[in-house]
């Protein structure tokens, strides 16, 4: 990977660009349409939001007014778990489109998954959200489809469709990545997408980042970034200052060495969420 643009191909053939641009935490107002056209401006294509954000409706006026041609945008959006199921999904989706002002959406994905911990049925609630999802895909309204926070033992019975999953995002960054996911996505084709690659706000004050990041004359952001990338993994990273956006898109001048790679991969866990998808309760 070289620059924003360049892209990853996803199992049917569309490509998605390197680096997304997230959304999460960022209000519905005038900061969120700032940032992204900000985003837009230092080149990223891809946005990335969800129905649970609260913030559809300024992403998509952002679009509008970006003064980039809709095709040359990938955007995501998410179904949140409340509107998990055949014909809430459908509603969802028809919500999250209007919100955003689109004609078609390049990815969808089932923001958590359902789990035994609160459903007996959980395993056919996450299909028949994604049998409403594949027709959706089928239909032409969005380009694919995939998931989020999906474990292996969650994937299975999806694996077993009409439509393979195109997409699993999940949390990864230093300390946590999710290793036995990853192998179980890349072993099947389903690319591995990173929310908060960045992790919490200590990441950044980490020492053996700082000390690795000081190395290749980068900020610990960039570092993480960029150690996705090379681990084969999409970032998600997020950010409402401009500095800072612009600085998240500089990732491709510098390279991270082996042993620095290997150093980064085997840091324990020590700045997540502790969001874990077998229990979570919302």
């Amino acid at each position: 990977m070289n620059k924003l643009t360049d892209t990853f191909k996803l199992n049917n053939g569309y490509e998605i660009p390197c680096v997304g641009f997230g959304t999460w935490q960022i209000p519905n107002d005038e900061l969120c349409v700032g940032s992204v056209v900000k985003a837009v401006e230092c080149g990223y294509r891809h946005i990335d939001t969800a129905a649970v954000y609260g913030n559809e409706k300024r992403v998509g006026e952002a679009i509008k007014n970006c003064g980039v041609k809709r095709e040359e945008l990938f955007i995501t959006s998410k179904v949140w778990n409340s509107e998990r199921g055949y014909e809430t999904t459908l509603a969802a989706f028809e919500k999250t489109m209007n919100d955003l002002c689109l004609d078609y959406l390049d990815l969808y994905l089932i923001h958590w998954p359902a789990s035994a911990y609160r459903f007996k049925n959980w395993e056919e609630i996450n299909l028949n959200t994604w049998r409403a999802m594949t027709e959706l895909y089928k239909a032409g309204r969005i380009k694919a489809i995939g998931v989020s926070n999906f474990l292996p033992h969650h994937l299975d019975a999806l694996m077993k469709t009409e439509v393979k999953p195109m997409v699993n995002q999940i949390e990864y960054h230093p300390g946590q990545i999710q290793e036995h996911t990853v192998d179980y996505c890349n072993k099947n084709g389903i690319t591995v997408e990173a929310w908060s690659p960045l992790g919490t706000g200590k990441m950044l004050k980490n020492e053996v980042l700082v000390k690795i990041s000081e190395k290749y004359n980068v900020s610990v952001a960039q570092l993480c970034i960029r150690f996705c990338l090379q681990n084969g993994i999409l970032p998600l990273p997020k950010s409402v200052t401009p500095s800072r956006i612009k600085e998240n898109a500089d990732v491709f001048s510098f390279e991270i060495s082996k042993e620095d790679m290997v150093k980064i991969n085997s840091m324990e866990y020590f700045a997540g969420s502790g969001l874990d998808p077998d229990t979570e309760d919302f």
